[in-house]
């Protein structure tokens, strides 16, 4: 299949390199010019614009990192809607506000091109051994045609409902997950505080009615766990400024509905506030220096 794919940062690069193995001709288009040069090698072929790649695509898939680079990939003037051919599917995987997933997908169907929402969890070790969820917001049909590419990218491919679910169910997630972080840094904490060994600390929670993916896979303590990010200095995984947009993304959308989100607004200051003390770039399981006394 000839596919446009249109953003190749830390997720969308691996998410092409995989499409690239399963045999697709993709036309490529990023503002860094070393990925498109790395993926041009491997047989891909670069396009000036994402009008450029758009044109003659069979399928067009987007990997942007905010609202505003989405709008302008998409309604642009070189954009892919100036491009894109009537009935193509297309698919954006950026985590978006719900309402703008919404009103770019409303802009493409005038155009006659069915769009759906699909972000993604996984993170980057996801995206590069192509095991990704995909949380999908489409019709039933637009779902049936995408399913099979994106398991050429992911293991887990769900269907969230019409478009911008996907977004709902991504906000939502990851409200929790940083949340749940939160509280497994400060149990933890408390817990070295008053004298008890965190392996032993550690072991018990997640044996117990704590337990959770924050505490049993991705713990925040240091030699807890060592796979997680906390073992190799708080490198790699999923940076703290990626969740503080991501709580961003949901008390706003909590704003807009009128639904209260207490403990995910405090989340949000707390990451914040991290962020503003320069450890944006971290894992966000960084959190737990926050309670911890300075080493």
């Amino acid at each position: 299949m000839n596919i446009a794919f249109i953003g190749l940062g830390n997720m969308g690069a691996p998410m092409a390199r995989n499409l690239i193995k399963a045999g697709h001709q993709l036309n490529l288009f990023d503002l860094n010019q070393s990925v498109l040069a790395e993926l041009a090698q491997l047989g891909g072929r670069v396009a000036a614009s994402p009008k450029a790649a758009a044109e003659g695509a069979e399928l067009v898939i987007t990997m942007l990192p905010a609202a505003a680079h989405v709008r302008s990939v998409w309604l642009g003037e070189d954009g892919v809607l100036a491009g894109i051919g009537r009935g193509i599917p297309a698919v954006d995987c950026s985590t978006i506000d719900p309402q703008t997933a919404r009103e770019v997908a409303a802009a493409a169907a005038k155009q006659g091109v069915a769009m759906a929402d699909a972000p993604v969890s996984g993170g980057t070790g996801g995206a590069q051994a192509g095991t990704l969820t995909f949380m999908v917001g489409a019709s039933a049909e637009l779902f049936a045609t995408l399913q099979p590419v994106l398991a050429q990218m992911g293991r887990n491919i769900v269907h969230c409902g019409e478009v911008g679910t996907g977004q709902i169910a991504k906000i939502c997630n990851n409200l929790l997950l940083g949340i749940s972080m939160i509280g497994v840094s400060e149990a933890m904490a408390l817990g070295d505080a008053l004298g008890i060994d965190t392996q032993v600390l550690a072991g018990i929670i997640n044996s117990s009615t704590g337990r959770c993916w924050s505490s049993d896979t991705y713990n925040p303590w240091p030699g807890v766990i060592e796979t997680a990010p906390a073992s190799r200095g708080y490198t790699g995984g999923f940076g703290a400024e990626l969740m503080l947009k991501d709580l961003g993304l949901a008390t706003e959308a909590a704003r807009q509905a009128h639904q209260p989100v207490v403990l995910g607004a405090v989340a949000q200051q707390l990451y914040q506030a991290m962020s503003q003390r320069g450890e944006g770039g971290k894992d966000f399981s960084a959190i737990v220096n926050s309670y911890r006394k300075p080493q």
